[in-house]
């Protein structure tokens, strides 16, 4: 059964944050100003609109592919389940979203780029039947176009750094092993309401480089720079919302804005729906040094200079920063305040508290 298309509609009168619309198929052939938008939404927010990206297919065959698989009995799924590298089915309850281990109600399936390019060949995991039947007519075809997209901005975020010709894609290879995936999420409606505290405590930057996302309905957030208020984004058809991770953020020495950004219940007509998304998860090799880099550009070296405060060489691969954040959000490891704090990345806490009405002290610049 193909997934549903037929949603009421966003509210008109709820108040969202404007993101830029960048075209795809200008950025393809380096239109000057259509690079100028991608740079503008990338360094001041993060986020922006994606037209004309052309995975309209790819996308349906993989909502259609999230309806199939979370449709299968919990003992099934769970023959599947989320290894240490966050490979497989999450079931709801298998994370903590806040310091005090209040468990996630979301069901998550994430399908390894490695895996998908591979098969039949495994090379993380085993994943259930309805996955197995789309993996050439949905999942490869979806993978290499969101990789495309994905190397398409890189090569004009790069080339916007003065970086060398390709630095950022050479990073992001398809061949090599990384922690990339490919996504579906399925939240229930909470019928019930829900707590503005917990889902603040959701707020969270992404793990990787680009992210490439597809809703259907509305309960993106964002917590801009210098606001305290959560602001929806609106779903838009034929677009998707891209935004920068925390590895771009640490390679570009800051420039490039991993932002704050959570999900919450969609609003108005949409609140006693269920909710679905995907997304891929562009991440480096999985080899990449996570610093910044500085001996390959000048504006990034400035960059860095100029934040003498703020540590720009992590000290660990991509995959490394990767597998500490899956691992101390899992509720099996959770042992208070200190394993959520270990799976941060480069959230700015003190804006998630300002947002919550917290007292907090101002910190000079």
């Amino acid at each position: 059964m193909p997934a549903r298309t037929d949603f009421p509609p966003f509210p008109e009168n709820m108040e969202t944050h404007p993101l830029v619309v960048v075209d795809y198929q200008l950025i393809k052939v380096g239109d000057e100003d259509e690079v100028e938008k991608l740079w503008t939404a990338a360094t001041k927010l993060g986020f922006w609109y994606l037209k004309n990206h052309g995975a309209d297919e790819e996308v349906n065959g993989m909502f259609d592919l999230g309806l199939e698989t979370m449709a299968l009995s919990e003992e099934e799924k769970m023959k599947y389940a989320e290894n240490d590298e966050g490979v497989g089915y999450k079931a709801a309850g298998a994370c903590v979203i806040d310091e005090k281990g209040t468990l996630d109600v979301i069901e998550m399936l994430n399908i390894a780029k490695d895996d998908i390019l591979a098969y039949p060949k495994q090379v993380y995991a085993a994943y259930p039947r309805t996955v197995n039947a789309r993996m050439e007519n949905t999942l490869q075809p979806f993978v290499r176009k969101s990789v495309e997209v994905s190397k398409a901005l890189l090569d004009a975020l790069s080339g916007k750094l003065g970086l060398p010709k390709g630095a950022l894609s050479e990073r992001h290879k398809l061949e090599e092993s990384s922690t990339c995936n490919a996504r579906v999420i399925k939240t229930p409606p909470q019928p019930e309401g829900w707590s503005e505290e917990k889902a603040l405590m959701a707020a969270h930057t992404d793990y990787g480089s680009l992210t490439f996302l597809h809703n259907r309905l509305g309960g993106l957030q964002v917590l801009a720079p210098g606001t305290s208020k959560w602001q929806y984004i609106r779903p838009l058809p034929g677009h998707a919302i891209c935004n920068v991770g925390d590895s771009l953020n640490l390679l570009s020495g800051g420039i490039l804005r991993s932002n704050l950004h959570r999900v919450v219940p969609p609003p108005g007509e949409q609140f006693l729906l269920e909710r679905w998304s995907l997304g891929y998860f562009m991440r480096p090799g999985d080899n990449v040094p996570l610093r910044a880099l500085v001996e390959d550009s000048v504006m990034i070296a400035d960059a860095v200079a100029k934040a003498p405060g703020k540590t720009w060489d992590t000290g660990v691969t991509s995959k490394e920063w990767a597998v500490r954040r899956i691992m101390f959000i899992r509720a099996k490891n959770f042992k208070g305040k200190e394993t959520w704090m270990a799976s941060g990345g480069t959230e700015d806490y003190k804006s998630i508290e300002r947002a919550a009405g917290k007292v907090v002290e101002d910190i000079k610049a």
